[in-house]
């Protein structure tokens, strides 16, 4: 499997954090990597991620959004989708780099959902345009993930 670093940004195209992956497969439009946390243990709603965990991430790059499925690191067990709302993904070929806008989902294995930090993003200096895109790009995704812990499985 082929490495490839990833670049978080923040809104304004400035770098917030980096790591490497390893590409699962890619297509015109999308890449599926395999990277695993790095850091501190870090809670997010009622999941903790761990050094160790495994994400299966997939970004686009036509679409306003990315998704992290959350592997636990002893067991494999998913812990939940992680949904990162931005700006379209760049994919080079050596690097992935996307601008975050502040505003995620969570999603339970059980299908549960739950925004997160919509102050942060309701605080961005961000036009009309890129935050209508944003909220459509969070109700699609909202829309993507229903449908029981079945359709999710597929999910990237």
């Amino acid at each position: 499997m082929k490495e490839i670093e990833i670049i978080k940004q923040d809104h304004q195209g400035l770098e917030t954090f980096r790591y490497t992956g390893k590409i699962l497969r890619q297509e015109s439009d999308q890449i599926i990597l395999e990277a695993f946390f790095n850091r501190d243990d870090t809670p997010i709603g009622e999941i903790v991620l761990r050094r160790g965990d495994r994400f299966v991430e997939k970004y686009f790059t036509d679409r306003w959004y990315n998704i992290f499925k959350i592997h636990e690191q002893a067991s494999d067990n998913i812990k939940g989708w992680y949904c990162n709302i931005g700006y379209p993904a760049e994919i080079r070929e050596t690097q992935i780099s996307y601008r975050d806008l502040a505003l995620d989902l969570l999603i339970y294995p059980d299908g549960e959902q739950l925004i997160l930090d919509e102050d942060e993003f309701k605080a961005l200096p961000l036009s009309p345009e890129v935050r209508r895109i944003a909220l459509q790009a969070l109700k699609e995704l909202q829309n993507r993930f229903q449908g029981g812990l079945k359709q999710l499985e597929v999910i990237p």
